[in-house]
């Protein structure tokens, strides 16, 4: 399986640098691993991101498509679906099938047609939209609830002006 999840991520890869996506650039951070791929995520626009430069970690496990990657960002996020340690908390990264606690349904969970491109979209598509209800980030998502224009979007302000002096 090794293989073959080294042979589409070098697809998808191929197939990215020859339509890239607007809203983010990725790929492996090795040439020799096909495995760890780095993501930069522009923030959206007309979102309170926008302007940011967003890095990020992809990693893909060996039996790819089968199961998800995973994703953590290394730039600082302040976001209700991004935890505290920066890993990203969105249905198409859960593991495929029922959802233990009830939450969501299969088929908002990860399936094998997915690619890179699917992800980072969704992704993109969190920033500009989070989802409160089901937080990997508590106190981010109740700020965001309570106090949206106020104390969330300053820390947000915060982690956009860090993400460009990152570059």
């Amino acid at each position: 399986m090794t293989e073959q999840a080294a042979l589409l991520l070098r697809k998808q890869l191929k197939e990215l640098n020859k339509h890239p996506v607007q809203g983010f650039s990725a790929g492996p951070i090795d040439d020799d691993d096909i495995y760890h791929w780095e993501v930069v995520i522009m923030g959206p626009q007309d979102t309170m991101f926008e302007g940011g430069l967003f890095k990020a970690m992809l990693t893909f496990p060996r039996d790819y498509p089968l199961n998800p990657p995973k994703m953590r960002f290394i730039t600082d996020m302040w976001h209700p679906n991004v935890a505290v340690t920066g890993e990203v908390c969105i249905s198409i990264l859960h593991a495929p099938g029922e959802d233990k606690y009830g939450y969501e349904r299969p088929e908002e969970r990860w399936l094998p047609i997915h690619t890179v491109e699917t992800i980072l979209i969704s992704v993109i598509s969190m920033l500009a939209d989070p989802n409160a209800d089901s937080p990997a980030n508590v106190e981010a998502a109740r700020e965001y609830r309570e106090d949206p224009t106020g104390t969330f979007k300053r820390k947000v302000t915060r982690c956009v002006r860090k993400s460009q002096d990152s570059f």
